[in-house]
């Protein structure tokens, strides 16, 4: 259920299919999201899910699935 929430997140935000992100996508590789779009990513994921991401955690993020492990642990 995360995963479907956030890769509708990622694809709004990005414009893209959300078909096409699963948890091994690279969010800079195989997205090409910049910092920008990270940090409206991260925008829509706190609203989305009532959390907040501390900004040392976002950096860590390298893929979908991070994030998705990130946002199970502070649901």
């Amino acid at each position: 259920m995360v995963l479907e929430k956030l890769s509708k997140i990622i694809a709004d935000q990005l414009g893209m299919e959300q078909s096409k992100i699963t948890q091994g996508t690279s969010l800079k590789d195989d997205l090409q999201a910049d910092s920008l779009d990270i940090v409206e990513i991260i925008m829509a994921i706190e609203d989305e899910f009532g959390i907040q991401v501390d900004d040392d955690d976002a950096l860590a993020f390298k893929t979908v699935g991070d994030v998705v492990d990130y946002i199970e642990k502070n649901m």
